[in-house]
């Protein structure tokens, strides 16, 4: 090949990857196979190998890796790269959104998400990557230079050949981490904790070699000298980071104006944090306009027009004060801890499962041992560990009990087994099955109420009988601290608890728990009785004349409608407003949904995924937590995860948000 066709080809090369990469890391967008890209890559790296004088610094092979460096050199930064003050809690916020009122500045803010990583500052002369530096102590920071360029969303070269500075944050996703740890669990290698400290650990690496393998990402967020650029606003200016092809979070970043639509924010993002690809630890709030912000100013540390709202920990610590025994619908007994109240993740926590006995021996738990505390799936409350540096001595061994906290039966532990059982089937304990029943999704499908949470509601004595699941709103503050509810899962809890009410009566019916009387059967019944007194005042006879009702279902039904203590319970039920009619069978159909199994995953903009489940049940539809060659459609909403990935996999039909709206819009 000549020369001059050497060098036009290379250029077509490298203007096909760098689009490549821009479209598939940055915009998540891809536009080749890649196939495509690995065999453009391999005939690049030939040609640069052919023509070495048309080597250059941004080709996109130099994201491979491979640079081995000595040492990291010093950076001296000519912006201060400045930390924000940190804030807890809403009462902080507001008073930030005072003095900024008071500085008579407009409140207007961007809202950012606070990514769980590193801060670098990526430096550009006329369009191409010079050096990338960390924030080190704000003055003087790090060349990571060599391993930043292995960075796929960072560009060697942008698309306007000028002179400036980025700032953002280099981050390790989710699922890198996991696979990560994989491999080091495989290899013998200690796991690496978090993926702050696995994208720290990453970046700081002296081979770029081993960076490339970590399949770093980053998000950009700062332009330290925006007016150079005729910009007025960090709206604009991360627009214009956008523009010239940069990584820049635009689903996330979000201008608010006021107090109310900050909290309604971080609301949104605390609920939708646990489904992102990524870490996030806070949130950002910047005054928005630059003219405000350079009115405001600076302290001696932070910038006033800015502040970072931190997401409440998810770790605590604090003291075991006893060990206490309740009693499952199984008989099962489950120790539980009891602690000095503490805040984890926004809620009260005064209790955690301790399991079993082997799981408290294990962890080699004492009463009056410190504690950390941390927020299973931000709902259930876990003791991580005991601080075997705290004790002084006082602390008390744990025992097992050996007989039932209720019953007082002596317990049983079956052979291979790790859990003790209360073997009296009389137990009151034993009422919560009744009640979980009552609950469950064939019954009143109470949305919730399942079995380890009514369980810990029959103990504690919330709920003892039917009546009791409907005064469960007289102790909604007692729920948030106890059961590690945010004040939403509280919500939709007592929400369900009331829509239950509107049920048609074959629910009610199934969920009173007559003996021989299954779902299949209530329906058949209240078809033709209509409504529950007709079932009250009904003879053994009547019973006995229906199709399928043979004698001994005919003799249960007239004995529980009979009995004064089902009669007041019924009438109870009344009273509380439970419907008491048969409303008629739903037989609504449609053709993309009635008989087929659906996984979501991801956030959904015009609705959230229970009310979605809910729907495509309503037409025939089933739904499943899980993705496996079984499921027929996944719905897929913004960061779906690795459900996505599995039905991509699967090859399982995918439907985006669009389409499903679409089909929801017209039923």
């Amino acid at each position: 090949m000549e020369k001059n066709e050497a060098k036009s080809r290379i250029e077509e090369l490298r203007k096909r990857l760098n689009e490549a990469n821009y479209n598939y890391y940055v915009l998540d967008n891809p536009t080749i196979t890649d196939q495509e890209f690995d065999s453009y890559l391999r005939e690049l790296e030939n040609l640069e190998m052919e023509f070495p004088e048309f080597d250059s610094p941004t080709s996109p092979t130099k994201k491979v890796g491979g640079e081995v460096i000595d040492r990291f050199k010093k950076v001296k930064h000519k912006i201060p790269m400045l930390s924000l003050p940190d804030v807890f809690d809403l009462t902080e916020i507001e008073d930030f959104h005072n003095r900024i009122i008071k500085e008579n500045v407009e409140p207007a803010y961007v809202c950012e998400y606070k990514i769980d990583g590193l801060s670098v500052s990526l430096h550009y002369e006329k369009g191409e990557l010079i050096f990338a530096a960390t924030r080190g102590d704000g003055i003087t920071g790090e060349d990571i230079t060599h391993n930043v360029k292995t960075i796929k969303s960072v560009p060697l070269k942008i698309n306007q050949p000028i002179d400036i500075e980025i700032r953002g944050e280099i981050y390790m996703p989710k699922k890198v981490l996991e696979e990560l740890n994989e491999k080091r669990k495989i290899d013998g290698q200690p796991l690496l904790q978090n993926v702050r400290n696995a994208a720290a650990g990453s970046i700081r690496q002296l081979d770029s070699k081993i960076a490339a393998e970590r399949k770093l990402d980053t998000w950009i967020y700062h332009l330290p000298n925006p007016e150079d650029y005729g910009i007025k606003t960090h709206e604009e200016a991360l627009h214009f980071m956008s523009e010239l092809g940069f990584k820049v979070n635009k689903s996330a970043n979000c201008v608010v104006r006021g107090i109310e639509e900050i909290e309604k924010y971080i609301k949104e993002t605390t609920e939708k944090r646990s489904t992102l690809p990524y870490e996030i630890d806070g949130i950002v709030i910047k005054v928005n306009s630059l003219e405000s912000q350079k009115q405001l100013g600076f302290t001696s540390k932070y910038p006033k027009w800015a502040i970072a709202y931190k997401f409440p920990a998810e770790e605590v610590l604090t003291t075991l004060r006893d060990i206490i025994f309740t009693v499952g619908r199984t008989g099962r007994i489950t120790p539980n801890a009891v602690l000095d109240p503490v805040i984890v993740m926004g809620s009260t926590v005064k209790r955690a499962t301790l399991h079993n006995e082997d799981y408290v021996v294990m962890k080699d738990l004492k009463i009056g041992d410190i504690v950390s505390i941390r927020k299973a799936g931000d709902v259930i409350p876990e003791v991580v560990e005991r601080k075997l540096e705290r004790r002084t001595g006082s602390e008390q061994e744990f025992k097992m009990i050996t007989n039932c906290p209720i019953c007082g039966s002596v317990l049983e532990k079956k052979k291979d087994q790790v859990d003790h059982y209360c073997m009296n089937p009389t137990c009151p304990a034993r009422k919560s099955e009744a009640l979980i029943h009552f609950c469950s999704r064939k019954a009143m499908n109470i949305d919730g109420l399942g079995i380890e949470i009514m369980e810990d509601l029959f103990n504690l004595g919330f709920v003892t009988k039917i009546p009791d699941i409907y005064a469960l709103k007289e102790h909604k503050k007692d729920l948030i601290e106890l059961e590690g509810y945010g004040t939403k899962s509280v919500d939709n809890l007592l929400a369900a608890i009331e829509d239950s009410k509107g049920n048609s009566l074959e629910r009610l019916l199934f969920g009173l728990g007559i003996s021989g009387i299954g779902d299949k059967t209530a329906l058949l019944l209240v078809k033709i009785f209509k409504n529950v007194d007709n079932l009250m005042n009904s003879t053994y006879e009547d019973f006995k004349n229906i199709k399928d009702i043979g004698p001994t279902l005919a003799e249960n039904l007239y004995n529980y409608f009979h009995d004064v203590e089902n009669i007041a319970l019924v009438e109870e039920l009344k009273e509380i407003g439970v419907n008491m009619n048969y409303l008629g069978e739903n037989e609504r159909h449609h053709d993309l949904i009635s008989g087929k199994r659906f996984v979501l995953t991801g956030t959904l903009s015009f609705t959230d995924r229970d009310s979605l489940s809910d729907l495509l049940i309503s037409y025939g539809g089933a739904t499943s937590s899980s993705v496996s060659k079984k499921t027929d459609v996944v719905i897929v909403g913004e960061n779906p995860g690795s459900k996505y990935d599995k039905a991509r996999e699967l090859n399982i039909e995918i439907w985006d948000e669009e389409k499903i709206k679409s089909i929801v819009d017209n039923l």
